[in-house]
């Protein structure tokens, strides 16, 4: 067994990776870019090496430069965690070369798998069943139009080096077909410095169900029954679980056969998973379901099959790479309970699910839940890497009651500061569809209004947030020789400015008013606590967790009270700020990013909803639109500019 590795990643995975080798008395050394130097991995381990500047392509995926930190530091192996340099087979042959171990598959299994063309021609002689579609090498974009055509629409066009839902675009009907295929082209070239896309039939009622998979150097491979990562948004996983809703065992002895079959194919050595497209039309069939893809790494939905398994995926991989045998066999692996894993990221759901950035001022989680997190109070969130925040894991003898444990975990997960999905997810879990077990990957895209419906604004959380930025403790300072003590306050809540008074009469009781005096709510007995504050409304006890911190010149109070969390900023009144609302003249930037596609030139006319400006934010397009009709008059950007949120790219004037 090793005695110390390197961990060649970052976030939530390093740290993941490091609690288990801590426990099994392993010293682990972290890299760090200079975004990173404060972060919590570097806390973690047992040693730290600076590896450049933040951007990944001068950091995290300089190879050489962390066999270097590796060999420098006496560590005999690295992991690589998932995403970065994981599945990079040059990465791996270099490590070999370098007389260190790779933790994870060889670089032959991850080239036979890393191509998704190459893959399912290799799945097809295996005897594992694909989908239809076009793999081959001919990347004219007349020709795959034509492969489409034949295919039938709608299609689903993939990055062949892709994962994680980048470089992938569905297609509904021909015309939209060439600027999908540019698009995705584009991406994949940008995430995997490979251009080459395969064209798929899409199954118009998928489910996404994959199997974990394991093998070992003496031959041995095994699996960990399946997960279902059905929900998902742009292609991207938001909650998974683990075992699939609906599964019966003729299925799962079928897919799961088939999944041992694919890893045996190609000498399979550590942790792996197979992702199958499954026809979600009705219940699941031995013949409705076709591979899809292999990631030859460990997954983020990892947690869900720990659960059900009780077994330790990364003390395997860690076991397995130092040439022992898998720590299991088949057959003393079984399925117990139910367990669900839901992804927190900063990220606009409202918005198109547009990545944040941003200072964590407050970030808890609850004691019911496992969180797997690479962040904490204090961090932030940068636009260079995966705006993750925690994974949150449920399990329990049942999904319902695994389920009900996810929801009641995610309403006492607090997070200020930044905005986040939290809502999303709470909605997600609450869906009486999703309850149900009916799942398909185009649930949310489907349902997206109704899982977005704001948490409304109710006058006892006002009452509370003005407390809080007034700095007032109804305790204490009511106390008046004559009258009551009067405090107004503003606060902005979204695009509303509140106006509001609070008014103490006694110790604890609390009134909230219009400035015209018009009442709002009584509250009775406020009392601070550690961390927010409790009340008697309407004589029940209601307590309420708020955090007050500050942002420039603007005290920002964020509210979390039955679940949701209300974010408000009590504006600077010198700072002069005035109404934030975007001109209807002009395309601004809605993230942090770089410029990738200018579709436009100055004097040329544009229609309203005509894409313009393509962005680019974590490996992640935007398409931006012209907000109406006009002649474009200035070009504020240029391809492979980084610019700011909120940054102006474009102006129109009347096209007279």
């Amino acid at each position: 067994m090793f005695s110390k590795i390197l961990i060649a990643n970052r976030g939530e995975i390093a740290c993941r990776v490091m609690q288990t080798a801590s426990q099994m008395g392993i010293k682990t050394v972290a890299v760090y870019s200079d975004a990173d130097a404060a972060s919590r991995h570097v806390a973690m381990a047992d040693e730290a090496v600076h590896i450049g500047p933040a951007p990944v392509g001068e950091s995290y995926l300089k190879g050489d430069v962390i066999i270097a930190a590796a060999l420098k530091t006496g560590a005999q192996a690295i992991h690589p965690g998932y995403g970065f340099l994981s599945e990079n087979p040059d990465f791996v042959e270099a490590v070999e070369a370098a007389g260190l171990t790779f933790i994870g598959p060889s670089a032959k299994a991850i080239r036979a798998m890393g191509l998704k063309d190459a893959a399912k021609a290799l799945m097809v002689k295996a005897g594992v069943p694909v989908v239809p579609g076009y793999h081959g090498e001919n990347q004219d974009a007349a020709f795959l139009k034509e492969q489409a055509d034949e295919i039938g629409y709608p299609v689903l066009i993939k990055a062949r080096a892709g994962g994680g839902g980048k470089g992938m675009r569905l297609v509904e009907k021909p015309a939209d077909f060439a600027s999908a295929l540019e698009s995705a082209a584009r991406e994949g070239k940008s995430a995997f410095g490979d251009a080459a896309v395969l064209v798929e039939k899409f199954i118009t009622s998928p489910r996404h169900i994959e199997v974990q998979v394991f093998g070992d150097s003496h031959g041995n491979v095994v699996h960990l029954f399946e997960r279902d990562c059905s929900l998902q948004r742009r292609h991207q996983k938001v909650i998974e679980e683990a075992p699939a809703p609906g599964m019966n065992e003729e299925v799962r002895d079928a897919m799961t056969s088939a999944a041992v079959k694919a890893a045996q194919a190609i000498d399979y050595v550590g942790a792996g998973t197979i992702e199958f497209i499954v026809d979600g039309s009705g219940d699941l069939r031995a013949d409705g379901f076709w591979f899809m893809e292999m990631n030859t790494r460990l997954q983020v939905e990892h947690p869900v099959t720990e659960a059900i398994t009780g077994q330790d995926l990364v003390a395997a991989q860690l076991l397995v790479a130092s040439g022992e045998t898998l720590p299991f066999k088949q057959e003393d692996l079984s399925i117990t309970g139910h367990a669900f894993e839901a992804r927190l990221y900063a990220e606009d759901v409202p918005a198109g699910f547009l990545p944040a950035t941003g200072h964590i001022a407050h970030l808890a989680f609850s004691d019911m839940a496992r969180n797997d997190s690479g962040v904490r109070s204090g961090d932030d969130i940068t636009p260079y890497y995966d705006p993750m925040i925690a994974k949150v894991i449920t399990h329990a003898p049942n999904r319902t009651e695994a389920l009900s444990r996810l929801n009641a975990a995610l309403g006492e997960t607090h997070v200020a500061g930044t905005v986040t999905n939290l809502s999303f997810l709470q909605a997600l879990a609450t869906h009486e569809g999703f309850k149900k077990g009916e799942v398909n990957t185009g649930l949310i895209a489907d349902e997206i209004d109704q899982l977005t419906v704001p948490a409304s604004l109710t006058d006892e959380v006002v009452a509370i947030a003005a407390l809080a930025a007034l700095k007032v403790n109804p305790q204490k300072d009511g106390w008046r020789l004559w009258g009551e003590a009067s405090h107004a306050v503003s606060l902005r809540y979204s695009d509303e400015v509140l106006d509001r008074k609070i008014i103490i009469s006694n110790a604890g009781a609390v009134r909230l008013t219009m400035p015209d005096g018009t009442p709002c709510i009584a509250l009775d007995n406020v009392t601070p606590t550690q961390g927010g504050f409790s009340f008697l409304m309407e004589k029940h006890k209601r307590s309420m967790r708020v955090i007050t911190f500050h942002r420039g010149n603007e005290t920002l109070v964020s509210v979390h009270f039955n679940g949701n969390t209300f974010e408000f900023t009590r504006p600077d009144p010198l700072s002069g700020r005035g109404d934030d609302k975007l001109s209807a003249s002009a395309v601004i930037a809605p993230m942090t990013g770089v410029v990738r596609l200018v579709n436009v030139s100055e004097n040329s006319k544009v229609k309203a909803g005509e894409r313009v400006i393509v962005i680019e934010a974590m490996k992640m397009e935007m398409a931006l639109e012209a907000p109406r009709d006009g002649i474009v008059s200035a070009i504020s950007c240029k391809v492979g500019q980084a610019v700011e949120s909120g940054s102006i790219l474009l102006q129109l004037e009347e096209d007279e």
